[in-house]
């Protein structure tokens, strides 16, 4: 940050002075044999009084730009910029992983890897019901509870996965291993429906039409069960259990 030089004001009593004795000055006349010669006043100096510390300091963390390390979030290169008061979003629904999808993941990561070595597994699991989109804080509340609105009817559900399918995003900027549902498909499918709606409500991009590679049959059947859906934005998160 420049420091910008402080102007220092005279009082309203010395403005006025001046501002008379500029007058005098410019409608006098020199009076021959009036007693020696006029001496004309120089004007006072400007004077620039020093910036305090305090002030040069006081921005300096709100004008440093965020650095974006992929490394300290899975490898993930951020798709859009990073703005103040703006929120990364993303719906889904949450998996807990299984000892049978911990096995099949012991075979099909070290596989992979000979192929794509940076693949690292995640920390955690879900089903996404939306891409990730950005929201303005003052969104975030009527957001969730347009969410929950529309959650609101939805009964609890069982679903299974076996097909092991390659993505990649919009983007091209992340691959990931992933497993397509097969049954409880059409429930999902109606999730996504509803959040694709609050979406259009807030004037955001709706979820993805098609990020499907390839893919191949496993011979592993996942069965899981759907209790809620989760909003994260930001660092919250917020959950909508289902009937």
């Amino acid at each position: 940050m420049s420091a910008a030089p402080l102007v220092g004001y005279s009082s309203s009593g010395s403005e006025d002075e001046a501002g008379a004795g500029a007058g005098a000055g410019a409608g006098a006349q020199a009076q021959p044999g009036a007693g020696g010669c006029g001496r004309a006043q120089s004007p006072l100096p400007s004077q620039r009084l020093p910036v305090p510390d305090s002030v040069l300091h006081m921005f300096l963390d709100t004008e440093e730009e965020p650095v974006d390390d992929p490394e300290k979030h899975g490898g993930r290169v951020r798709t859009f910029p990073h703005e103040r008061g703006n929120w990364a979003t993303h719906v889904y629904v949450p998996y807990e992983t299984r000892e049978e999808f911990l096995d099949l993941l012991d075979v099909l990561l070290p596989h992979a890897q000979t192929y794509v070595p940076r693949l690292v597994q995640m920390e955690a699991f879900h089903l996404s019901l939306s891409q990730s989109v950005v929201l303005r804080h003052h969104w975030i509340l009527p957001f969730v509870q347009a969410l929950k609105d529309r959650m609101a009817s939805f009964q609890r559900f069982f679903f299974t996965a076996n097909r092991v399918k390659i993505y990649t995003n919009q983007e091209k900027t992340r691959t990931f291993i992933g497993l397509e549902v097969t049954s409880g498909h059409n429930q999902f499918l109606d999730l996504v429906s509803e959040v694709d709606r609050v979406m259009e409500e807030f004037d955001l991009t709706t979820f993805y039409q098609n990020i499907v590679d390839e893919f191949e049959d496993s011979e592993m059947v996942l069965r899981a069960h759907a209790e809620q859906v989760r909003c994260k934005s930001g660092n919250k998160f917020f959950s909508m259990p289902l009937m």
